[in-house]
């Protein structure tokens, strides 16, 4: 028989290893050789056993022969509800290693937001943004990388590792593009579900095809394994024996060979049938009674050990066991000769005295679940104990908390609503959640039931509104949640509703309180909340009688609290949205602010009022020409997002309506900038919700605008731009913006449908500004000449419209529309006054646009230079084009003749 031998491996665990070895050496030599090029990711996968911890070792060994920097983490099966866990072990020797400045140099502006998920820092008051904690951790290893090229990142057990870590890798490798690092990551592959299965994709697919299946060792190399252990005097049915009964495992081959040589059987034939029972003694039943045949104490210690699960000590075992320090240490010398416990490799960090780990996670696996239920959740209970007394926190104890008995313990309930604010305060909102459901199940007293109902749903809210919305319908059921928290739960339960896209319901529930509570700032508030609601419907509605509703209520508001400040706001959003003169609109918008600014309480991260009524006053400055004012609020709140480290929806929102302001003033090129990044993040919140929306219909809008009809295209193709459309206003309006786009590509009928529904929408709800729903300007183009009498009469109701709002930019573009249904000398008299009021107009796409259609309708070529400057400066290419083509038109020769040839 031919044996097979480890080619440069010196475990047994790396026999027949030699194509993955290789592949390692490949991305490692490749990581070493050009600072300046893109990283990398290998994955390493198979079953339990095969050998993923030794291939992991053997490249830390390999890496550190070329001079790397290592660092390695490892996912545990019962710390998997630890939050951080793993990229806490990954990042805080290094972190903790440096001097506190220093290390706060290193993160910078990250330091406050991803420091408290990694230990380093004490967390704040208010609930961290996942997204951007997540964002943070990725800029620490970014700038830390950076210090210590070559880098190579190790993490083992990824199957086991924390949700929040494996966040963290998944943005992680989309960012290696631009950082050279190599990240192996070693799992299993089944089992996996949910959001750890999805990300552990992400891992993979950035992999490509730098990915190690490893299989079961072959007959040949289990013989060559034996022989290397036992001798050669091994025969070839006691080595066909061992591959039969360990299945080539390499970890169980490995542990069957070490109790032939503690038995001192002969190899031979003869011996062969005994094979079997020993290598049950390796898992499961069999090693738990192996395990108890060291003793009771033995046992007791290695249960302790399984119930600590990491960072194991032989005090905290013997404290846990209820043991003396001595027995402690006895059973620990018990336990490393039986190859269950050993002491921690020195190259995978500092190791003191008293560490201990399991030899392999399968025994660690099968020693937990080896332990009595009752006993299992005391001693639980125990490692709580010990860790509170510690002075770790609840936070710490959490996950040993959420497996105790429940038992009407108040005082653990309190334990776990501690647990769960510690969790949100550095962005572990799920690790939140978990801690809350707990608590419910111990019960709380009834007093305190709602409350916890309460903090689950606000936990919940950004994950799971459908989860928010039972929670806080039960809490409002209950006697208890009064005052404040009541008014604010009713917000909050409003705000699940919007999210899970159920408007009228949220409206009917906070009108319904809001009718519970007697006349005062309560009252005040949900009255607000309610317009703001219904103000952002897009659905059919009374809208004049709301609107006669607000506009009564906001008659009694002088802007003395922040409750009047949001009524005054909704009371100019929607005149806006109805087209009253501009003038009233920014009055309104104006008596809301506090010295020209927002008032303390009402700024962008504060939590009582949410981001839709800033929004509307944003948008109410820049559909007004106050563009100014509009574009100092939206990057009030892009300055105020990323300080907060808030990285998911809200700076989806501000870059998009950041978007939406530089195209309002024609810089485009800026626009679309910033709307591509407003759609990345966008996507990382979740398809379908109206800020995705915002920032589709912003991106498209400013394609077209630029003349990149295909781009423009693409986008809707790729995003799902179309019908059904959101239950919330988005602006630009979808079904104007979608008509205009099909008007572009061609399909003239389906663009005169749409743009049709949206005259109809929009009477429905009376958004009667010309503004904010263009479809008037494209429908009356498209008609001109199927239509003439239809498109004069959308004309002229335009432009009444235009001077009623009274804004340069309104009757600018309402002369623009007019001018293209004439001829002749009436035709440039119309644009000769478009380009008069859409001169004194901010909007400076619109202004290049009308002089080019002035400059061609009067044939001069001096406005159409003008325009083409102009839209330039824009970066309107479609524009510049055409003015371009009209100069070329007024300087070529006549038809028929040649250069300086005249007509006689």
């Amino acid at each position: 028989m031919t044996e097979v031998r480890p080619a440069a491996a010196t475990s047994a665990s790396l026999w027949e290893r030699d194509e993955a070895v290789a592949a390692i050496e490949r991305v490692v030599d490749a990581l070493r050789a050009d600072g300046g090029s893109a990283g990398r990711v290998h994955v390493l996968r198979g079953d339990a056993g095969l050998g993923k911890t030794a291939l992991l070792a053997e490249t830390r060994r390999i890496a550190e022969a070329r001079n790397c920097t290592v660092w390695s983490a490892r996912g545990g099966e019962t710390l998997r509800s630890v939050p951080f866990n793993v990229v806490r072990q990954l990042l805080q020797p290094v972190l903790l290693s440096l001097h506190p400045e220093e290390a706060r140099e290193y993160l910078g502006d990250w330091f406050d937001i991803a420091g408290p998920a990694l230990g380093i820092a004490e967390p704040g008051e208010a609930p961290a943004d996942p997204q951007g904690v997540c964002d943070g951790l990725v800029a620490a290893v970014t700038r830390l990388a950076r210090r210590d090229w070559p880098l190579v990142l190790l993490v083992d057990d990824a199957h086991w590792a924390d949700q929040e870590t494996l966040r963290f890798l998944s943005a992680f490798v989309e960012r290696l593009d631009d950082l050279s690092v190599l990240l192996v990551v070693a799992h299993r592959p089944d089992g996996l579900k949910g959001h750890s299965a999805r990300y552990l994709a992400t891992i993979a697919e950035a992999a490509g095809r730098s990915v190690t299946s490893l299989s079961a060792l072959t007959p040949a190399a289990v013989a060559g394994l034996t022989r290397a252990t036992l001798g050669g005097h091994a025969d070839d049915p006691f080595c066909r024996e061992v591959w039969a009964v360990t299945g080539g495992n390499p970890y169980d081959t490995v542990e069957l060979l070490a109790k032939v040589q503690d038995r001192d059987l002969e190899a031979t034939e003869a011996t062969a049938t005994e094979l079997r029972p020993l290598n049950r003694s390796a898992r499961g039943g069999g090693l738990v009674a192996r395990l108890e045949g060291l003793g009771v104490d033995a046992t007791r210690f290695a249960m302790a050990a399984a119930i600590l699960g990491a960072s194991i000590t032989v005090d905290q075992a013997a404290r846990l066991a209820g043991m003396t320090h001595e027995t402690a240490v006895r059973c620990a010398d018990l336990l490393r000769a039986a190859r269950i416990l050993t002491t921690p490799d020195p190259a995978s960090g500092p190791v003191h005295e008293g560490d201990l780990e399991f030899v392999h996670p399968l025994i660690a696996t099968a020693v937990y679940a080896s332990i009595p239920e009752g006993l299992c959740k005391a001693m639980h209970g125990i490692a709580a104990e010990v860790v509170i007394d510690a002075g770790k926190g609840p936070a710490a104890a959490s996950r040993h908390l959420l497996q105790v008995y429940a038992d009407n313990d108040e005082e653990l309930v309190d334990q776990l609503r501690e647990a769960a604010r510690e969790h949100l305060a550095v962005g572990a909102p799920d690790a939140a959640r978990r801690c809350l459901e707990r608590a419910l199940q111990e019960p709380p007293a009834p007093d305190v039931h709602p409350h916890v109902l309460y903090e689950l749903g606000c936990a919940t809210l950004l994950t799971s509104p459908a989860r928010t919305i039972d929670h806080l319908r039960t809490a409002l059921a209950l006697p208890g949640l009064d005052g404040t928290k009541r008014v604010d739960a009713v917000y909050r339960l409003s705000q699940a509703l919007i999210h899970n896209d159920q408007v009228e319901e949220a409206v009917r529930t906070v009108e319904a309180e809001a009718a519970r509570q007697p006349s005062g700032p309560a009252r005040m508030r949900l009255q607000a909340v309610q317009f703001m609601w219904e103000g952002i419907h897009a659905g059919d509605g009374s809208s004049a009688g709301r609107s006669r509703k607000l506009a009564d209520l906001a008659a009694t508001c002088a802007g003395r609290d922040n409750a009047e400040r949001a009524l005054l706001i909704l009371r100019g959003f929607d005149a806006m949205t109805h087209g009253e003169n501009a003038e009233v609109v920014v009055e309104f918008c104006d008596r809301a602010l506090v010295n020209g600014r927002l008032a303390p309480g009402l700024g962008w991260t504060d939590s009582e009022w949410g981001i839709e009524l800033l929004m509307m006053l944003a948008s109410s400055y820049a559909y007004t020409d106050r563009l100014d004012r509009a574009d100092a609020l939206f990057n009030e709140a892009l300055r105020a997002y990323v300080s907060a480290g808030w990285s998911g929806g809200h700076l989806a929102l501000a870059h998009a309506y950041l978007g939406l302001g530089l195209r309002r003033r024609g810089r485009l090129k800026e626009a679309e900038e910033t709307l591509r990044e407003s759609l990345r993040l966008a996507e990382r919140v979740g398809r379908g919700l109206p800020l995705y929306w915002s920032a589709v219909c912003n991106l498209v809008d400013t394609l077209l605008a630029r003349g990149h009809v295909q781009q423009a295209w693409d986008v809707a193709e790729q995003y799902g731009f179309a019908p059904p459309y959101p239950s919330t206003i988005v602006l630009p309006d979808p079904r104007s913006l979608r008509g205009r786009l099909l008007l572009a590509v061609g399909r003239t009928e389906d663009g005169i449908n749409e743009l049709e529904a949206a005259d109809k929408a929009a009477s429905a709800r009376g958004h009667l500004n010309p503004v904010m729903v263009p479809w008037a300007v494209d429908l009356t183009r498209s008609l001109a000449s199927r239509d003439p009498a239809r498109a004069a009469r959308l004309a002229a109701d335009y432009r009444r419209q235009a001077e009623r709002f009274g804004t340069d930019t309104a009757i600018g573009e309402a002369l623009r529309c007019a001018a293209a249904l004439e001829t002749g000398q009436r035709a440039v008299r119309l644009a000769g006054q478009a380009v008069t009021y859409l001169e004194a107009s901010p909007c400076q796409y619109e202004h290049a646009a009308a002089r080019v259609e002035y400059g061609i309708a009067a044939r001069s070529a001096s406005e159409l230079h003008r325009g083409l400057t102009l839209a330039r400066e824009c970066g309107a290419d479609g524009l510049e084009l055409q003015a371009q083509r009209a100069l070329d038109g007024l300087t070529a020769p006549p038809v028929g003749l040649v250069p300086g040839q005249t007509r006689r």
